[in-house]
């Protein structure tokens, strides 16, 4: 059989011309005649061309029965690329999928978008091409490629600061270790930095343990550092104080409103640390056995020990670290999470809480320390028959809420979003989220409340939420064939 791929990536033309069987007879298509060049030379049949342009399938002898195989770069060329196939008579054509790096849901609607508009068109995964074992190497060169850029980028500055989030979690700090290293930078070229230092007894006795300085940043000080980066957490945390960055490496949510000079945000894996062991794996860079048990211990804390928001890479990345890393320092970092501390607000909780359609929700007051609040929030998912949990407190002159849950219907993100996103910061995933919302905006919108109407009123807000929520799924459910 006659096949014509149209190709913009090396890797893959290299690929497919020893992967597809000898009773394919294969001529690649490209933009770029300096590629096609090298590759000809290299022995493949290949040619140059306007990829957007009728003229050139015409050219290349296009028929009906020529199979043609297109790379879906996931730029807005591809749809021209397919009208032209379409005027030059193509009918048998396949679009071969790579990682996109997008949302699920965001591949499904590009997807239902190009089938309504070329029914003709085939769907043709990478994977079930050339088998996962050379998906893999193919996936881990595209990484090395993309790791290799903002290395080059960040070898010239001399001064690096590498960002967490306010009191920074396990995944935030050993991301931070894990860029540095990737970085091939010291404490002195990169400081690990947040605004908000470490308060939870867990994560500070992760940081003594492992030695990992976490230094005070203010405002001020950003202009000081010739390249910014982030870990875990993206601009639009820091509520519109930084609206330009040099590097996001998260796990949660892509978010708008500012712009990166690289980002690698895959919100479908479980930890940033996860993202971080590929990029490091990718570049054959060594792992320290100090930065492998912070990862591991990060993976492990941000997963519940894969209970919650992993997958199949978080496994194979916890699979990778685990020979490299202390197991009896983890078991030590664990140590007792139940303390009075928490233990008065689990109590308050539970005086103050209330159980409505499997929602447990309660607010405990003025709080010390915010992380009190999903503390007492993951606490609660354990009662039989609660299934969403959804813990508010004052902190501040802000009101943090921690919503958790469980089960098939899953949503935390989009029902923090949709009640407080007016207001306030609301996001996460949808197996938990948060929002912050200052006092001030929060009683502008619901009124000047007391404690116990903060309580009813978010409790109430939810059960709404979730009721029209199960009504919609259940008319989408019977609208199915």
């Amino acid at each position: 059989m006659r096949c014509l791929a149209i190709c913009h990536n090396e890797l893959v033309i290299r690929t497919l011309a020893q992967v597809l069987p000898p009773s394919f007879d294969v001529d690649f298509l490209v933009e770029s005649r300096t590629l096609a060049r090298r590759l000809h030379e290299a022995g493949i049949a290949i040619a140059a061309g306007d990829l957007k342009k009728t003229d050139t399938y015409l050219k290349a002898d296009l028929a009906a029965s020529t199979c043609v195989i297109v790379e879906d770069s996931g730029r807005r060329g591809t749809t021209r690329v397919l009208q032209a196939l379409r005027d030059a008579g193509a009918t048998l054509v396949y679009l071969m999928g790579l990682p996109s790096g997008r949302t699920g849901e965001a591949d499904a609607e590009r997807e239902e978008q190009l089938r309504s508009r070329y029914p003709e068109l085939g769907f043709l995964p990478l994977a079930e091409l050339v088998g996962p074992p050379l998906v893999t190497e193919i996936s881990r060169s595209m990484t090395r490629a993309r790791v290799q850029q903002f290395q080059r980028y960040f070898n010239d500055a001399d001064k690096v600061l590498i960002l967490l989030h306010n009191d920074p979690d396990p995944d935030a700090m050993a991301s931070g270790l894990a860029l540095r290293n990737l970085l091939r930078r010291t404490k002195a070229t990169a400081i690990i930095g947040a605004m908000q230092g470490v308060t939870r007894p867990e994560n500070l006795r992760m940081a003594n343990l492992l030695d990992i300085q976490v230094e005070p940043i203010a405002p001020g000080d950003l202009p000081g550092f010739d390249r910014i980066a982030m870990v875990d957490v993206q601009p639009h945390y820091f509520a519109g104080l930084i609206d330009k960055v040099d590097l996001v490496i998260d796990h949660h949510p892509a978010q708008t409103g500012y712009s990166a000079v690289f980002r690698d945000i895959r919100p479908d894996y479980g930890s940033t640390c996860t993202i971080l062991t590929e990029h490091l794996r990718a570049v054959d860079v060594n792992i320290s056995e100090r930065t492998a048990t912070a990862m591991l211990y990060a993976i492990k804390s941000d997963t519940l020990f894969f209970n919650r928001q992993a997958n199949a890479v978080d496994l194979d990345a916890f699979s990778y670290l685990y020979p490299l890393a202390d197991a009896a320092m983890i078991r030590k970092m664990e140590g007792v999470e139940l303390t009075f501390d928490r233990l008065e607000y689990v109590t308050r909780a539970q005086q103050t809480g209330s159980v409505a359609e499997q929602v447990f929700c309660a607010f405990l007051g003025h709080v010390p320390r915010e992380d009190f609040i999903p503390y007492v929030a993951d606490f609660f998912l354990q009662v039989e028959d609660v299934k969403w949990t959804i813990i508010s407190g004052i902190v501040g002159e802000t009101l943090v809420l921690s919503v958790r849950n469980l089960g098939y219907t899953r949503n935390a993100g989009e029902l923090v979003r949709k009640l407080f996103a007016d207001v306030g910061s609301a996001g996460g995933h949808r197996a938990m989220a948060k929002a912050v919302i200052p006092l001030r905006a929060f009683r502008g919108k619901f009124g000047l409340l007391s404690d116990d109407a903060i309580n009813l009123t978010i409790r109430s807000l939810a059960v709404q939420f979730l009721r029209e929520h199960a009504a919609s799924e259940k008319k989408k459910d019977a609208a199915k064939p």
